[in-house]
């Protein structure tokens, strides 16, 4: 009878326990459906955003910071040739999560090509996409008709043509490498 004693005495404190685990537990699955939904109409916390800015060359692919984005006359097939020391001046745009167009770029020009490290690069219109180091404020194109690594670097376009400064317009700017 004393183990029937304490086994009640077990019973009867469960029953608070339990309403306290209970409720702790429906308050969080409460907070969970309430936090949720908001959740989902942020926007997305990782992403590369790519749209399109005015420069003194006209308008021309940027990447989230404003900064102008290259392409590589030596890269081919959609492959980028630039690893490297050449990586280092002109850094691949890397995919974030998702790629997003903005307003001014097709969203069908967008996609993606594996790099030699394994990374995902950025391209438009099968161009892989690249900043330039010299390019630090918004709207710089420091880059444009650059011969560095065995190629020249041109801005984009919205249409995914090479953006190419007039000889009237000036010169190119000067090498950034071999």
């Amino acid at each position: 009878m004393r183990m029937n004693d304490r086994s009640h005495a077990v019973r009867a404190t469960a029953p608070g326990v339990w309403l306290v685990a209970t409720a702790a537990a429906l308050g969080l699955l409460a907070l969970l459906v309430l936090v949720r939904p908001m959740a989902g109409n942020a926007a997305p916390a990782k992403a590369t955003v790519v749209s399109t800015a005015s420069t003194s060359l006209g308008r021309v692919l940027v990447d989230s910071r404003g900064h102008t984005l290259y392409m590589f006359g030596k890269d081919k097939n959609g492959k980028s040739a630039c690893t490297g020391q050449c990586a280092t001046f002109w850094p691949p745009l890397i995919a974030s999560g998702k790629t997003h167009a903005a307003a001014g770029v097709k969203a069908s020009l967008l996609g993606t090509t594996k790099r030699t490290d394994g990374r995902q690069q950025v391209t438009y219109k099968r161009h892989p996409l690249y900043t330039f180091v010299k390019d630090t404020k918004k709207g710089q194109t420091n880059g444009q008709g650059v011969n560095a690594f065995g190629g020249v670097w041109h801005p984009l376009s919205p249409t995914g043509a090479a953006v190419v400064k007039s000889a009237a317009a000036g010169g190119a700017g000067g090498g950034y490498g071999p």
